[in-house]
């Protein structure tokens, strides 16, 4: 039989998975530092991680590093470009810099300074709905779980319940006129399985199919709750005649939408003739 883990034994493994995660950086765009929620100590309104309230101006009395998330710096011969020895950093002690990205602090750490600019999540974190950045609003930043793209805090649900949406009015192919089997839910464009592979381009076995015109990551149309587009104007939505719900009042309709009406009273006709 296999030895039975300790404590310990347990608790380094999850360190070592945990660590290979920061590393690898896999963590959605709600579990980064700077993105994290946090409540103002003087108005008490909650918002994005920030240097200065949103609302107030205030300054945070703990903040915390937008790329590694600490509140209190306690090592005592790390990395840290203002060195404290005896002593553990926190408030203002803590930070070294303001990312313009982020709008949220950076410790003083070497490792945290010289690489978070460069590798901020919210570099380019404009809200598709409302097109507002980080210094428009005050609350966090999501993406959409269909077309990847950035959501604000107040658009987000009202987004992604409309998101499934074609830009044509069939499921056919852009190409040709057969059904679309593979959706991009970026260009919200359909594809047959004879387009949607360029010609001269290998494709891994087992792995998704890229949108050949934005390179998104392709998905089955049957999957998916796709429906397409409809106007509420024109006249294929406009619906003229009586109130009353017979089929008297649409079958006397014209082509644009109304009824002809004579000009010459009950018959409407013709020419009157006298002598």
């Amino acid at each position: 039989m296999p030895k039975k883990k300790t404590g310990a034994k347990r608790k380094a493994d999850k360190q070592k998975i945990r660590q290979k995660d920061i590393r690898s950086d896999t963590r959605s765009i709600v579990e980064q530092p700077c993105n994290t929620s946090m409540e103002c100590d003087k108005c008490q309104r909650r918002q994005k991680n920030r240097a200065f309230c949103y609302f107030c101006q205030s300054v945070q009395k703990l903040p915390a590093c937008a790329h590694c998330g600490k509140c209190k710096c306690m090592s005592k011969t790390g990395d840290c470009v203002v060195k404290h020895p005896g002593s553990f950093a926190t408030g203002l002690a803590l930070v070294g810099a303001i990312c313009d990205f982020c709008e949220a602090w950076v410790c003083h750490s070497r490792k945290c300074l010289t690489t978070h600019a460069c590798t901020c999540p919210l570099t380019d974190a404009v809200c598709v709905e409302c097109d507002r950045g980080i210094w428009d609003h005050g609350g966090r930043l999501f993406r959409c779980s269909f077309c990847d793209k950035f959501l604000c805090e107040d658009d987000q649900f009202e987004h992604q319940a409309s998101c499934q949406k074609l830009d044509a009015e069939t499921l056919k192919c852009l190409s040709c006129n057969k059904l679309g089997q593979y959706s991009c839910l970026r260009c919200k464009l359909c594809y047959c399985d004879d387009h949607v592979r360029r010609k001269g381009v290998k494709y891994p076995k087992g792995e998704p199919i890229p949108c050949p015109k934005c390179s998104f990551e392709m998905k089955e149309t049957k999957d998916l709750s796709m429906s397409t587009k409809s106007v509420d104007y024109g006249r294929q939505g406009a619906s003229y005649g009586s109130d009353d719900d017979s089929d008297e009042g649409q079958s006397g309709a014209g082509f644009y939408g109304y009824t002809p009406v004579g000009y010459g009273g009950g018959g409407g006709g013709g020419g009157g003739g006298g002598g």
